[in-house]
């Protein structure tokens, strides 16, 4: 049986100033974005983006990142705290991010950035999406590190089962985080990478990470401690398997629209 190695969440101190773990991940993960993004709109005369495109997406993908997966935490699982306690909306620092919520959010901020450089929404979606992964891979391996967001209980005979001090019980326990950044993470990343190698009817790519994600997420979540303060909820199910359901039914919907759409385009 493993014990979670307990590693220092504070990386590094400049004077006053700590830098933390989950931090570094989140900039490693906006680096690789810029990094695959210019390689991409520089190989894919096809694309929707251009190079000098590219540091303006990836500043309204922060901002969708941040703000969405802060939002997204304080209203779809405290919604009840956070309305009463708007000023602690802010307080970043207390932990508190949303991988659906930051979804949203890149979803807006995509939407955003088409309207205003007149481009279609779907093909900027498609551009994006594949690259969206390794950051919620960078973004899992922070919180393995901080040594939350544990797994339910498991046998200790377990080859991965492992024991979070911070979870308070010794109990032996799926590293969830892990799963996480194996499957919606490098799995997903290679699956859509790979998909959108080839040009695509607008639309398909974004549907297929939807699809993707939505299915991974549920799967892992049966694995993962559902949060102290919801428990689980109706039929069995957690508050991250329920909001996967419709990004699961968005993703269908967009992917066998596109299909449709591509299809009649070719009969005329």
């Amino acid at each position: 049986m493993l014990v979670h190695p307990q590693i220092d969440p504070i990386a590094f101190s400049v004077g006053p100033v700590s830098v933390h773990w989950y931090g570094l991940m989140y900039l490693v993960g906006f680096a690789l974005f810029w990094v695959l993004a210019m390689y991409r709109s520089k190989k894919e005369a096809w694309r929707a983006i251009k190079p000098d495109q590219v540091e303006d997406l990836l500043f309204f993908g922060v901002l969708g990142v941040i703000l969405g997966g802060r939002l997204g935490y304080c209203f779809l699982y405290q919604p009840g705290y956070y309305i009463e306690h708007l000023g602690a909306i802010l307080r970043i620092w207390d932990g508190g991010m949303s991988a659906h919520g930051g979804v949203i959010g890149v979803i807006v901020a995509m939407a955003y950035f088409a309207k205003t450089r007149a481009l279609n929404f779907l093909e900027v979606a498609d551009f994006v999406t594949p690259l969206v992964p390794l950051g919620l891979f960078f973004g899992r391996i922070g919180n393995f590190i901080n040594g939350e967001l544990w797994g339910r209980v498991c046998s200790s005979d377990f080859a991965l089962a492992m024991v979070f001090p911070r979870a308070g019980d010794g109990l032996p326990r799926h590293p969830s985080q892990l799963y996480e950044a194996a499957l919606e993470g490098l799995l997903l990343f290679a699956i859509l990478w790979c998909y959108s190698l080839k040009p695509r009817p607008s639309g398909q790519v974004a549907g297929l990470f939807c699809i993707g994600y939505g299915v991974m997420r549920f799967a892992v979540e049966y694995f993962r401690e559902p949060d102290s303060f919801l428990g689980l909820l109706a039929l069995g199910l957690s508050q991250g398997q329920w909001l996967s359901i419709p990004m699961i039914a968005l993703g269908c919907f967009v992917f066998v629209l596109s299909a449709r759409r591509a299809s009649k385009h070719a009969d005329h």
